[in-house]
């Protein structure tokens, strides 16, 4: 009885060992998580149960249990490494099944897909029409391989500040293609609904009236003013914009490219603009809609939002990650390449966003490294071969006992 429960230490101290080296083999594994090796002891059972008296047989193994304590994270500027700080568990589509990771080695694959090394596809929530995502159902994150579509300009603001002291131009009616017709101009580039780049310009004439002046529109040289009639501003004596009344927005004639696109509409809104000091300065200038657009980028907030980026300046959400915990995360079964099982002993999945609830937040760009603590599984190996020894100790004075019985005569 005795050599077995010597065999028993050693075998124990033998899977402390295996353990430790397997923690000791991923430290430098993205996301993994340490094992620890969890013993209990082993009594004989007889139908009358267990003996005051009685002496135990040995010990075994009664659990590996995972370690789940947050590893650092390295900021490597890749856009497709993720990290998460805190709770919670990256959701992966694997083949029809659905398991767990930390590690946030992401790649897209050739149609798209990002994948972890392992070929299992991120979940995230689908955005919807409402502008949030859709948190009861998972999908897998594509990136787009299209070009992001124009959108025309339908809306422009332009704030001016016109010179009080301005006189009216000798030369007159307005001509666009005589200086002398006209005080000041400024353009700016609006888009049609393919894409397609145009300037509209407005020229400021000031008139004879005191505080008056006119303000011409043209898009591409066409003459775009509302019903056809220069947009008179009027100020008052302090300077401030009266006419047109707020909002100060006016509607120009359509106009029509040559290129095929819909007849372009916008609303020029001129609030803000007024008349004092000595200098023409344009303040604002700006308008809505853009041209086609390449992807360059791919971003990720800290609530997991993953949005395309493109060169015409807009950025599309692809999705939002799925983020998972569990009631009892020691429950879940490893099954490799980084990743977990649900179990019954885990209990149910619970599924929400980054930076709400018990969920921890995304970090773009960078990688959850492994949570391994090299010096302390150095320490624990020592420990464990010095168990293996000590019971090996055993085996060899037990044996010297039982050769003494043996010898008696």
């Amino acid at each position: 009885m005795s050599f077995r429960i010597s065999v028993t230490g050693m075998n124990a101290a033998s899977s402390d060992l295996e353990v430790t080296s397997h923690n000791i083999a991923n430290v430098n594994t993205v996301g993994f998580k340490s094992s620890r090796a969890e013993f209990a002891d082993m009594f004989a059972v007889s139908g009358y149960g267990i003996s005051q008296n009685a002496i135990g047989a040995g010990a075994r193994l009664s659990a590996v249990a995972q370690q789940f304590s947050q590893g650092n994270i390295d900021f490597t500027g890749r856009s497709l490494d993720i990290a998460i700080a805190g709770q919670g568990f990256f959701t992966m589509a694997s083949g029809g099944s659905i398991v767990y990771s930390r590690a946030g080695n992401f790649q897209a694959d050739q149609n798209g897909y990002v994948i972890n090394p392992s070929n299992q596809r991120l979940q995230v929530f689908p955005p919807n029409a409402a502008g949030g995502f859709d948190i009861g159902r998972l999908t897998d994150l594509q990136l787009p391989n299209g070009d992001s579509p124009p959108s025309a300009t339908t809306s422009a603001k332009v704030q001016t500040t016109l010179p009080a002291g301005a006189t009216a131009p000798l030369v007159s009616p307005f001509d666009p293609n005589n200086s002398g017709s006209y005080n000041f101009m400024t353009s700016a580039e609006i888009y049609d609904s393919l894409g397609g780049v145009h300037t509209q310009t407005m020229y400021y004439v000031k008139t004879a009236n005191p505080n008056e002046w006119q303000m011409n529109t043209y898009i591409d040289g066409t003459a775009v003013n509302p019903g056809g009639t220069p947009t008179t501003l009027q100020f008052d004596g302090s300077g401030t914009l009266t006419t047109p009344a707020p909002p100060s927005t006016v509607t120009l004639d359509p106009f029509t490219p040559t290129n095929g696109a819909a007849a372009i509409n916008v609303n020029l809104d001129v609030s803000g603009s007024t008349q004092y000091g000595s200098k023409f300065v344009v303040n604002t200038l700006s308008q809505n809609g853009y041209a086609t657009g390449r992807i360059i980028g791919v971003e990720i907030s800290d609530e997991g939002v993953v949005s395309a980026r493109y060169t015409n300046g807009t950025v599309n959400p692809l999705g939002q990650i799925a983020m998972t915990n569990f009631p009892n995360t020691q429950g879940l079964q490893p099954i490799g390449n980084n990743a977990w099982a649900e179990t019954y002993k885990s209990g149910q999945p619970l599924r929400g966003q980054a930076g709400t609830s018990d969920f921890g937040m995304i970090q773009g760009g960078a990688l959850e490294v492994s949570n391994v603590d090299l010096t302390s599984q150095l320490v624990n190996m020592i420990s464990a071969q010095r168990n293996f020894q000590a019971n090996s100790q055993m085996i060899s004075t037990q044996d010297q006992i039982m050769q003494t019985v043996i010898n008696m005569r």
